[in-house]
């Protein structure tokens, strides 16, 4: 470590230092907190035990599990060690989860014992894997995570820089493939600034984590409550009751929402007459209706923001009543422009590509070379996301460029390409082409449709059926539509544009 370096793991340190009795993390499933001073006691002893069983620098930990402290005690591990992170979307298929194991090679796993028979079935394909442990203490047929900790906490000192990897958080397939993109410790913590920043955030805040750690923006969420010394709520998994519950009776102040998780904690509620008032700010996407009845509610704050995980969660941020519609305005730690096919500037109201430039911005994708090489070309993040400045700098999103086509339902990650190459398997199905459409409940639904086989039927339940069957069930289609034929181009190819023009509703 260097001595402009600071990383994760000297954030964990400083915390127990400043204030080591003010309570850091509560788990809501066995009600039980724990403060600054003991999550940094239960770090250095998971550390001690993970280099004692032989992890080192640059080494990936693979992670299958739902929300909990010893979850979030990994991550403070792997920091203080120089090792990645390697968060594993627990809604994934086994195939879809293999593969992001492959492709980053972890030595050591842990897993919830919910997902342990998935990862012993494929134990004679993980060659890189040395050990294998349960993710809940001892609750599972891995080792005991309890052993790893069972020691006085002293390891030896690693030399971790700021911008060395900490996570790989896979992105949705490109093409059939998905990409890791590598965070480092310096991104999480630019970013987390800048939301202590915009949020204002004070010893009385308290943040209600619920979205999941696999997921960069559940990462940094929790990061960010860690860093500005407040209190992380932590729901293993999402549920509406119990979240509207938790923000009675805790007083929780801000969170990150996704459609359609703001209106389900609305819903119940006002369902058991609980109160909202202590929310003053939220931050995410979210429809209009269900943003406004939030602000009535609580009298809290809405932001807008627009980012991905290349960027650490966010490129722009701001209030919803500022310019409602808007991604917000760029923060402090980015310079965001919108350029033409050669990267030039363009002028206000024209659109153009969202690029990018910062600390903020990943390390590049893991083992893909080529691919970083591309999204990093001539200085720029291109994001391949389209968008235009209005003339008081507030973004407006646009949808996104033909070669990075994507559906974000519910805030995951959907590539129609991926979608499609499952379709076409099924035996009727001639052609497809996959899109999104608006959806009132994600927001972003995703359509298919597809040119069957003469003579062969296909009922729209048994095709979307078929495709949750072989992919994580978030990316099968919520709408379906057969025809005779669809239009063509030159090359044969599906006219994608065409067909978007003609079945463009959300129709089954």
């Amino acid at each position: 470590m260097g001595v402009y370096d600071f990383t994760i793991y000297d954030l964990i340190q400083s915390n127990a230092r400043l204030f080591p009795n003010r309570p850091a993390w509560f788990e809501a499933e066995n009600d039980k907190t724990d403060t600054f001073a003991e999550y940094g006691a239960l770090v250095d002893k998971l550390a001690s035990g993970l280099q004692s069983a032989g992890l080192k620098k640059g080494d990936r930990i693979g992670v299958l599990g739902q929300n909990s402290l010893n979850y979030f005690m990994v991550y403070g591990a792997a920091a203080a060690l120089g090792a990645i992170v390697l968060p594993l979307n627990w809604r994934l298929s086994p195939d879809e989860i293999l593969f992001n194991l492959n492709d980053c090679e972890p030595r050591f796993i842990f897993a919830d014992s919910t997902y342990q028979e998935q990862i012993q079935n494929a134990q004679d394909k993980l060659a890189s894997v040395k050990a294998y442990y349960n993710l809940r203490n001892s609750d599972g047929d891995f080792q005991s995570f309890n052993a790893l900790t069972d020691n006085n906490g002293t390891f030896e000192a690693v030399d971790v820089a700021a911008n060395d990897g900490f996570a790989i958080v896979h992105t949705a397939a490109v093409a059939g493939r998905p990409r890791g993109a590598l965070l480092s410790h310096c991104n999480l913590i630019c970013a987390s600034m800048h939301l202590t920043h915009v949020f204002n955030l004070g010893d009385q805040d308290i943040h209600l984590n619920l979205l999941p750690l696999f997921h960069v923006a559940g990462l940094l969420m929790s990061v960010n409550a860690f860093h500005a010394g407040i209190l992380n709520v932590n729901m293993r998994k999402f549920d509406a009751a119990q979240a509207a519950q938790l923000i009675a009776d805790k007083k929780v102040s801000v969170l990150f929402d996704f459609a359609p998780i703001m209106a389900s904690i609305i819903e119940q509620a006002e369902k058991a007459s609980l109160p909202l008032d202590s929310l003053r700010a939220v931050i995410g996407l979210d429809a209009p209706e269900t943003i406004e009845k939030y602000q009535v509610l609580s009298g809290g704050t809405f932001y807008n923001m627009y980012g991905q995980t290349e960027t650490a969660g966010f490129a722009t941020i701001g209030r919803y009543n500022d310019r409602p519609g808007s991604a917000g305005q760029i923060i402090s730690w980015a310079d965001v422009k919108i350029v033409d096919d050669n990267d030039a500037p363009l002028p206000i109201g024209q659109t153009g590509e969202i690029t990018m430039q910062g600390p903020m911005i990943f390390n590049g994708y893991w083992n893909l070379e080529a691919d970083t090489a591309h999204t990093f070309r001539n200085g720029l993040h291109h994001t391949g996301d389209l968008g235009q400045f209005d003339e008081d700098g507030f973004l407006w999103f646009k949808g996104r460029k033909a070669e990075k086509e994507l559906i974000k339902p519910g805030g995951e990650n959907v590539y129609p390409a991926e979608v499609e190459k499952v379709i076409l398997q099924h035996p009727a199905v001639v052609k497809t082409v996959v899109f999104g459409v608006p959806d009132p409940k994600w927001k972003e639904g995703i359509k298919t449709v597809c040119q069957l086989k003469p003579d062969e039927p296909l009922e729209a339940r048994d095709l979307i059926e078929f495709v949750g069957e072989r992919i994580a069930r978030y990316k099968k289609p919520q709408y379906v539509e057969f025809t005779d034929a669809l239009p063509l181009l030159e090359n044969g190819m599906p006219d994608r544009l065409k067909v978007k023009e003609m079945y463009g509703g959300g129709e089954s």
